[in-house]
């Protein structure tokens, strides 16, 4: 058995400088749900941003979030939010592309801002806290993506 990555002519190899920038870049933009939620019970400063529309909103949300639609982020952000504030942004799930967008209008407003990679699905079926306008609900871990115990 070979353990040397598959190559092909058509994709070149990243050098090892190469690929470490990449990956220095996409984690000082990027998060977790495990890595918010050790954030969050340490007491870190930053505000959790909800940046689905309403009806997603009221299903269910992540305790300590605030919803600021990803489209109203423009004329929010500067009146809601102090701008040495960091942000991490979420939206539904990883086939969902508005934190991205809620990201970029978050950078393009100044803050310095994360997205939670796999939104409130993964936040969600790896355990963490969840509530609604009724209060908690019940955590479920899939064992898929989270240890059960």
């Amino acid at each position: 058995m070979t353990t040397d990555l598959p190559t092909s002519t058509s994709a070149p190899t990243a050098t090892a400088d190469a690929a470490a920038a990449y990956f220095a870049a996409k984690l000082a933009c990027e998060t977790d749900p495990s890595d918010v939620y050790e954030a969050q019970k340490a007491g870190e400063r930053f505000l959790l941003v909800d940046v689905r529309g309403a009806e997603a909103w009221a299903q269910g949300r992540i305790p300590g979030a605030v919803h600021i639609p990803y489209g109203t982020i423009a004329e929010r952000a500067a009146h809601d939010i102090p701008l040495d504030m960091p942000v991490v942004v979420y939206c539904w799930s990883p086939g969902c592309n508005a934190g991205a967008k809620g990201a970029l209008a978050f950078t393009q407003a100044g803050y310095s801002v994360r997205e939670m990679i796999g939104g409130f699905e993964y936040w969600a079926r790896e355990g963490y806290p969840t509530e609604d306008d009724d209060g908690t609900l019940p955590r479920m871990r899939d064992r898929l993506v989270a240890l059960v115990r």
